[in-house]
């Protein structure tokens, strides 16, 4: 556990405007409260799955609770982690490449991995830094496989500000040229309220949305796991809604097979 301690001084081969621009530590760090999320690898299962996709999720109410910005750092090169970024839609986190190791094995979190045919790989840690200082680490447990228990953004920004006020999880199944659709939307937008738009036609097809909605009509609107239906059910839910909202200005859209 590195924490009281200054990050290690590093410099990162990035790539920028299709070349390679050094990032030093100080650059990423030096004045500014930044939140880190150490993984073993881009395109890995729970890397995917949950890991960045949440600290994305979570981005604006990070910012809201003083944070400047967050960091992913991985054992890939440049090349890599700019796909894996691409390929995540993950617009809120700074992806940085520590190719050869040397910022993990300045943490202490270099592990091998040779078993699985990875070399060596970052262990699985997330931490707060000020200023470059490290304030706090939340550290996987030793045990084998890929643990995924301390490290996650919830965690993060529960130790930051247990009170944050967190988006809710919002879906809406839509159609192109559907009136009722752009309604619900912008019934949506005007609440500050982040969501998930699934396309009929491209994201997912008629026999989904009979499966998910038991319906044929869309839009059909889906709000932490409650089934709230089309736009005039969604009016009446808001309507009658005693939550408040944080306001977000990202919405994001997401391609299921």
């Amino acid at each position: 556990d590195q924490t009281g301690t200054s990050v290690p001084q590093v410099v990162f081969k990035t790539r920028q405007n299709n070349e390679f621009v050094d990032v030093r530590s100080e650059d990423i760090f030096s004045g500014k409260t930044v939140v880190v999320f150490s993984l073993p690898g881009a395109f890995t299962p729970t890397c995917s799955s949950t890991h960045l996709p949440r600290y994305n999720e979570l981005a604006d109410t990070f910012r809201e609770n003083g944070v400047d910005e967050i960091v992913c750092i991985s054992v890939n090169d440049a090349f890599f982690m700019d796909a894996w970024k691409k390929d995540q839609e993950a617009q809120n986190i700074r992806l940085i490449p520590d190719g050869n190791g040397e910022f993990t094995a300045g943490m202490g979190m270099l592990v091998d991995k040779t078993d699985l045919g990875f070399g060596m790989r970052s262990w699985r840690y997330s931490m707060l830094v000020k200023d470059g200082i490290i304030e706090k680490m939340f550290i996987e447990p030793n045990v084998p496989g890929d643990p995924f228990e301390v490290t996650d953004a919830d965690t993060m920004l529960d130790y930051i500000n247990p009170n944050a006020v967190k988006p809710r999880a919002v879906s809406i199944i839509t159609k192109p040229g559907c009136p009722f659709c752009a309604q619900a939307k912008e019934m949506l937008d005007r609440q500050g309220m982040d969501y998930e738009e699934v396309v009929l036609g491209r994201d997912a097809g008629l026999r989904s949305l009979r499966a998910i909605s038991g319906s044929e009509t869309v839009p059909q609107v889906f709000i932490e796991g409650e089934y709230i239906g089309g736009s005039e059910q969604l009016e009446a839910w808001l309507a009658a809604s005693v939550w408040n909202w944080p306001v977000c200005s990202r919405r994001s859209a997401h391609r299921y097979p």
